[in-house]
């Protein structure tokens, strides 16, 4: 493999006069031309006819890559590396730049570029202006909550600056071939006692477990691997409408008068990240075309094909200031107009936001119970009388008096003999209760 040139190809000399005044021109991104900013002539920007493609640039294989790519930027450069971040941004030669456009360090320390690194292939030129960038920065502030006090007049003092950030896209055939066991749910229908001692049915889920096999073969056009070392991962990947279809060939004129980083991640390790993002989904593909039910123990197995690259520039305004010391960043996407960003929250906002729900909460129920304890009882209509109920009293027990039991006794007399032997008839007994009993008579 051939080493890697060490200086940058005599593209890298070129300069870009106005045709009106011959001052250096600049790439305006509000009118898409370059403009000259002391007559504000506009000229178009010139085209290259040796890229074959209309858009989107040459697509490099990647056992060729570091071979076939040209290097530097095919303009004269000057490379800011930052001491707290780490970012390297190449502005024009003769740029007096005293922060980092990524965290807003003062220290930063400029040096000629080596020009051995990858020259991007495609590039999407700037297409919101600075105008645009602020307006939106300032509207984005204005919607946030629980904020500090002075965030909004200290961002207010922040610099909009447009940097092309670098990436790496691949496109790549991926064969995927995968097994998995297939489920398949079916019912019986289980007996079982309940708690009352009553026999009960229930319907019961089972799973018939079967193995499948199978294979795809999908193909992957342009897979972004953000290159920065400026930008936090978490922030550039919240980007969604990066439209790669409108690359175009890179040319140096769209770099005069804007700042470009240099990536901070190589080739090879980018294609590892990438190749990462194609077998997460195909893992996802691959599970749909799993039959049945559910699945378990998939297992797929990617082999890739015809992998080319591009190493290209995107289009980002990025304000970036320091509050406590802590970098924020705030990025629009120069494409689209799509904004991401991160701002410090204020403690104290959201302790008194807390201890006010919290208050109104406990004021709020105690309102409540004293309405309710005051609440007039209900009014009677108009004609309609209502007899209150009587109060309930405890039953009383009534003592049950047995009347004594009265016996009767009947005294059965001895008959009276007369002289003559004649029998006389008793006189009628009085029992206790004055009963008259009359004597049996004896024959």
């Amino acid at each position: 493999m051939n080493n890697p040139p060490t200086t940058q190809d005599p593209a890298a000399a070129q300069e870009f006069p106005c045709n009106n005044c011959g001052a250096k021109v600049h790439y305006d991104a509000g009118t898409q031309s370059m403009k000259c900013p002391y007559c504000n002539a506009q000229q178009a920007v010139p085209q290259q006819e040796h890229h074959p493609a209309a858009g989107g640039g040459r697509e490099i294989p990647i056992e060729e890559g570091l071979r076939l790519a040209q290097r530097g930027f095919g303009t004269p450069v000057t490379q800011v590396t930052c001491n707290d971040c780490g970012a390297s941004v190449n502005v024009s030669p003769g740029e007096q730049t005293a922060k980092c456009a990524f965290c807003g360090s003062a220290k930063v320390l400029s040096q000629e570029s080596a020009g051995t690194a990858i020259r991007p292939e495609s590039m999407v030129p700037f297409k919101v202006d600075k105008a645009h960038a602020n307006r939106t920065f300032e509207e984005w502030l204005g919607g946030l909550w629980f904020r500090p006090n002075d965030l909004k007049k200290m961002a207010k003092l922040q610099e909009m600056g447009g940097v092309y950030i670098p990436f790496w896209t691949f496109d790549a055939w991926v064969r995927s071939n995968w097994t998995a066991d297939a489920g398949y749910y079916y019912y019986e229908t289980e007996y079982y006692t309940d708690s009352e001692g009553n026999r009960q049915s229930r319907q019961v889920q089972r799973t018939e477990w079967r193995f499948a096999s199978g294979w795809r073969n999908d193909f992957f056009d342009d897979v972004l691997v953000c290159a920065s070392k400026g930008l936090p991962q978490n922030l550039v990947s919240k980007f969604q409408t990066f439209d790669t279809k409108q690359l175009t060939p890179y040319q140096p004129q769209f770099l005069a008068g804007w700042r470009a980083e240099s990536y901070a991640i190589d080739l090879m390790p980018a294609f590892n990240s990438a190749q990462e993002s194609m077998a997460k989904t195909q893992q996802g593909r691959c599970s749909g075309d799993v039959p049945g039910d559910t699945q378990r123990n998939l297992n797929v197995q990617n082999q890739l094909s015809n992998v080319t690259f591009k190493h290209v520039l995107l289009p980002i305004w990025i304000a970036a200031y320091r509050y406590n010391g802590k970098p924020y960043q705030f990025l629009v996407n120069g494409q689209t107009g799509e904004v991401v960003g991160h701002a410090p929250w204020s403690f104290w906002k959201i302790f008194f936001a807390c201890l006010a729900v919290v208050a109104i909460s406990v004021g709020g129920y105690f309102i409540y119970e004293y309405t309710q304890d005051r609440k007039p009882p209900p009014a009677t209509p108009t004609g309609v009388s209502v007899t209150p109920k009587p109060a309930l009293q405890p039953p009383t027990r009534t003592p049950v008096v047995t009347p004594p039991k009265v016996v009767t006794t009947t005294v059965k007399p001895a008959p009276v003999l007369t002289a003559t032997g004649t029998a006389i008839k008793p006189a009628p007994v009085l029992t206790a209760t004055g009963t008259a009993i009359k004597p049996k008579t004896t024959p």
